[in-house]
């Protein structure tokens, strides 16, 4: 197939796409796909090569079969790019409007994830009493742990609202879990399938941007250190939230295993990472779906998902 991949994007996560999409590219290449390069300027702007592009409704994008928006944060990962998507009738790789949605913006999700049952840790929001330390404190639509502070003192809470909310007016304080930092990929539709779990190992302390791209900053240990009937109910959990938050194509679940041995989940991911540090793919790897096979397994679900929505006349 033709794939246009996205990449860049407006938010502070920009260069991590860029990351990303490289990675995409070469595995679509593997696959057999011809792959076509759109940049998603900061100002907004798109970009094929020098060119600027037109969009229009009915006219695609670039002849292309599908798109990729290898997009993370505001304005790529939040059902922006996705809602222009679906107006231009372009197939793509991911969750939808709703899906991409929810899963970014954090209280929405933990909200939707309260109201099923889901075991979470403990969270408000900013204003609200916190009744013990420590936290953490995020932006609620940001990904990559950009503007996430640890706070220990109250002090310290007062500061760290003030940097997450220079960053984004929502924000989210959630309690310190100690429990193993446990994450699984998922793949599919409506028939989805998750991955074995990989445990995080972090050389820090706590999960933060350089951790997570750094070379070195974190291992990834598969398969996770836990009990086979704990790591099958972090496969059942990751597929029950991927389907309550209306996902698609992909997704990676986080989650903390606490030492008494329950599991609680901590966020969605829509669009993970493809970057050399990133857990998704890797997952997959270790799982048995060597890269360019899920490459392929990806634009062919994005094609998919178009066709049955397609079906219906809203």
């Amino acid at each position: 197939m033709r794939v246009a991949v996205l990449a860049g994007g407006r938010s502070s996560e920009h260069d991590v796409s860029i990351e990303s999409a490289r990675a995409v590219r070469t595995g679509l290449a593997e696959a057999g796909h011809d792959v076509v390069d759109v940049l998603l300027e900061r100002d907004g702007s798109w970009h094929c090569g020098d060119d600027p592009i037109a969009l229009s409704a009915g006219g695609g994008l670039l002849g292309c079969d599908v798109v990729w928006p290898v997009l993370h944060g505001p304005f790529g990962e939040d059902g922006s790019v996705q809602g222009l998507l679906d107006l231009l009738g372009v197939a793509y790789v991911g969750a939808g409007v709703l899906g991409s949605a929810v899963c970014m913006d954090k209280l929405v999700f933990k909200d939707l994830m309260r109201a099923h049952g889901i075991p979470q840790v403990e969270y408000w929001r900013a204003g609200e009493e916190i009744p013990r330390m420590p936290v953490f404190v995020k932006p609620a639509r940001l990904g990559s742990s950009v503007g996430i502070v640890k706070a220990t003192t109250e002090a310290e809470l007062v500061q760290a609202v003030k940097t997450a909310g220079a960053h984004d007016p929502r924000v989210i304080i959630e309690a310190a879990s100690s429990g193993v930092e446990i994450e699984c990929a998922v793949l599919g539709n409506t028939h989805a399938e998750a991955s074995q779990p990989g445990e995080i190992v972090i050389n820090a302390d706590w999960y933060d941007y350089e951790a997570k791209y750094s070379p070195g900053g974190m291992e990834l240990q598969f398969p996770a250190r836990i009990d086979p009937e704990i790591a099958a109910h972090v496969r059942t959990l990751a597929l029950s939230v991927f389907h309550l938050a209306d996902c698609a194509g992909l997704a990676r679940c986080d989650f903390f295993v606490e030492e008494d041995g329950r599991v609680l989940v901590n966020e969605l991911n829509t669009m993970p990472g493809f970057t050399p540090t990133s857990v998704y793919p890797k997952l997959w790897d270790l799982s048995g779906v060597p890269f360019p096979e899920l490459c392929d397994r990806l634009v062919k679900l994005g094609v998919e998902r178009h066709e049955r929505e397609a079906s219906y006349r809203f």
